[in-house]
């Protein structure tokens, strides 16, 4: 394959991964918690060996995935009145026990199951210091405080564990606004939680969809080039067809 063809396809790749990368974040612009991605990229030299008659090596200049970067940014917080939303403002991820272990989550949307447990969306339940958060209809109306104090008329029931990691860039997401993590969670001090509140998704939809449209018109721009690229080498192979052999 020629060589330039060969640039214009890893740009065409690069631009597809964009382009899926987009796609989620818009998919997920009405998730809680949902943390944007943006695909990074680097650029790959490759020097070619001499050809005869050649001085001056030629360089091909590749471009190499560079991973997905998320946005830990927090997103913007938005009353639902209901008493088993949650938010956390600041550092920190809800603890969630699933039948893969402990996972960590910003997305605040907790239910209560059939036994009373507060759960999330997956079913799995919610952590407090002592393990599963659970509350009974003696409880009455339930008040989680700030720091995650879990009270009733009762009094105090639980306290949410809101667990914080030296590095959030190396949570690796699993679904369902999910993270897992090998890091030793520690104790975010700082956060505070806020009840009947959500926090939405830090995705911007007007700006990924502009996004969106710059990686089209880049894409279709390689492709145009491409065309032209195998369109000359056809009118070549053409031409030497025609020549009269000698």
């Amino acid at each position: 394959m020629d060589s330039s063809m060969l640039v214009a396809l890893s740009h065409q790749l690069a631009a597809f991964r964009s382009m899926d990368v987009i796609a989620n974040n818009i998919a997920n612009a009405e998730t809680p918690g949902f943390r944007r991605e943006e695909q990074t990229f680097h650029e790959y030299v490759e020097q070619l060996p001499l050809e005869d008659g050649q001085t001056t090596p030629q360089t091909l200049t590749f471009v190499q995935d560079g991973g997905v970067v998320r946005d830990m940014r927090e997103g913007a917080l938005k009353a639902t009145g209901s008493p088993f939303d949650l938010a956390i403002h600041g550092n920190g991820f809800f603890v969630v026990q699933t039948p893969n272990g402990e996972r960590y989550t910003r997305n605040g949307h907790f239910t209560l199951d059939t036994s009373g447990q507060i759960v999330d969306d997956n079913g799995d339940p919610l952590q407090g210091d002592g393990g599963a958060v659970a509350v009974s209809v003696d409880d009455g109306d339930i008040h989680i405080g700030k720091d995650g104090t879990v009270s009733g008329k009762k009094g105090q029931i639980a306290k949410l564990r809101v667990a914080d990691f030296p590095d959030e860039t190396q949570l690796v997401k699993e679904g369902s606004s999910l993270y897992s993590t090998t890091q030793q969670p520690t104790t975010a001090s700082s956060a505070e939680i806020r009840q009947g509140m959500l926090e939405e998704s830090n995705v911007q939809p007007v700006i990924e969809i502009s996004r969106m449209v710059e990686v089209m018109r880049s894409y279709q721009s390689t492709a145009t080039l491409t065309q032209s690229q195998e369109d000359l080498m056809r009118q070549a192979i053409d031409q030497l067809g025609q020549m009269p052999s000698s």
